[in-house]
């Protein structure tokens, strides 16, 4: 693979300010995620800021310890057009260290009515000393990204209007 993102998009009958509110809630992650790694929010803050941090409880059978937890800072917040993330790790010492991937969702209205969104996962800025570790990337197959396409879907539908 040359390329160092993935990404899906998917129409979702549902106005863009709605898609964006259910993004911009920590505490519907876990509900989109499409690999089920991704658990609960620790903060539960909407996200509002660029440079806001939000932590979230994961679980991967894979990962050292099974259950960590991981720090996210907001890189990308246009609302209701694109909101994205750096995802990284508190170190034992208290330092933030990320990891160089991102998350991000670009929002387009088709109408009124629909939305298109495209789900974007970046590893191009991951570190050589991160790479040697050993970390495949992407660490998730393919149809991750449009699994929770569809899980953004479905919450968006049923979710109150923004």
């Amino acid at each position: 693979m040359t390329e160092e993102n993935v990404s899906a998009t998917l129409t979702i009958a549902v106005p863009v300010t709605r898609v964006f509110a259910v993004l911009a809630d920590p505490a519907t992650h876990s509900a989109i995620d499409g690999t089920g790694w991704v658990q609960e929010p620790v903060d539960r803050a909407p996200l509002t800021a660029v440079g806001q941090l939000f932590r979230m409880d994961m679980y991967h059978a894979g990962h050292p310890d099974g259950d960590y937890q991981v720090v996210n800072k907001v890189q990308a917040l246009d609302p209701p057009h694109a909101i994205g993330w750096l995802t990284g790790q508190r170190k034992t010492d208290g330092r933030l260290e990320f990891g160089g991937w991102t998350w991000r969702y670009d929002l387009a209205p088709l109408g009124l009515a629909k939305t298109e969104v495209t789900l974007t996962y970046d590893w191009s800025a991951v570190p050589r000393y991160i790479r040697e570790r050993g970390i495949r990337f992407p660490p998730f197959g393919p149809e991750h990204l449009t699994n929770s396409l569809h899980h953004l879907a479905e919450l968006a539908a049923s979710a109150a209007p923004a």
